[in-house]
């Protein structure tokens, strides 16, 4: 029986998580099928892509990801530090990139702000605190991930239905030792799988971001092509409307975390 996320996810014994996502069925939809002979490695660059963009947005720093053919694996820092010292406005700013919000925070990033009652901006408060924890919630972020990534691929199927096959699975990283190994057992996934011969030339992997960077290409493959089959792009998400892809494409990605230079 699984245990509830609010249970697996503690930040008051650590901020570090190791998550695993995988297709439904475990299928090749990130990567070769071997029965149809389609090849989706470009799908492994939409969620290298979105992690990033994300990234941008969220109080969780990247620190570790590869993306295989039919599962990916990340490990993140939750930084609840961080979204606390948000202004009320950039925290509606980052949670609007993602999601349409509703008329009043959009009342009040605009310059009819002056207009709004005591009563309005009170409520606008309201929404504020619970997008702030949202912004650093380990679940939020990975639904948002996941969510967009298969609204992409069932549109340029042309299909409805699961992708991925339940929820995220998550491992607390309790220390300093805890963390490097997990994060060596993700970099090594594809030179384990027998992808590829060495870390470095490993694709999609934060290891190699890390020794030669991210590829242009990255993401950016059949993206047009799937974007015009999208017919009902807005996606609910506890009532918030998730963005389409067209509007959340050029959102900036940051970069994977750096490394302590203090650490041993």
């Amino acid at each position: 029986m699984t245990a509830p996320r609010s249970v697996l996810v503690s930040l008051e014994d650590t901020p570090w998580y190791h998550c695993v996502c995988r297709c439904v069925r475990r299928a090749f939809l990130c990567g070769e099928d071997r029965f149809s002979g389609q090849n989706f490695d470009h799908r492994r660059g939409w969620i290298v892509e979105r992690i990033q963009q994300l990234a941008t947005l969220f109080a969780i720093d990247v620190a570790a990801y590869a993306v295989m053919s039919n599962h990916y694996h990340i490990v993140v820092r939750i930084d609840r530090g961080r979204a606390l010292d948000w202004s009320m406005e950039e925290v509606l700013r980052r949670w609007t990139a993602l999601f349409t919000g509703p008329l009043l925070v959009t009342r009040y990033l605009s310059e009819s702000r002056g207009s709004m009652s005591q009563a309005e901006i009170a409520k606008v408060g309201e929404l504020a605190a619970v997008y702030r924890e949202r912004l650093h919630d380990l679940s939020w972020f990975m639904r948002t991930l996941n969510e967009h990534i298969a609204r992409r691929a069932n549109a340029e199927d042309g299909v409805k239905g699961r992708f991925w096959e339940g929820r995220f699975k998550s491992q607390a990283l309790l220390d300093e030792k805890a963390l490097l190994a997990a994060m060596a057992y993700v970099d090594l996934n594809p030179v384990r799988a027998g992808l590829a011969e060495t870390p470095e030339t490993s694709d999609y992997t934060s290891i190699q971001e890390r020794v030669v960077g991210l590829p242009e290409e990255t993401g950016s493959e059949t993206g047009s092509r799937e974007t015009a089959t999208v017919k009902d792009p807005d996606t609910v998400l506890d009532g918030e409307r998730l963005r389409p892809e067209a509007e959340t494409q050029i959102l900036p990605q940051a970069p994977l975390m750096p490394f302590d230079a203090t650490a041993r």
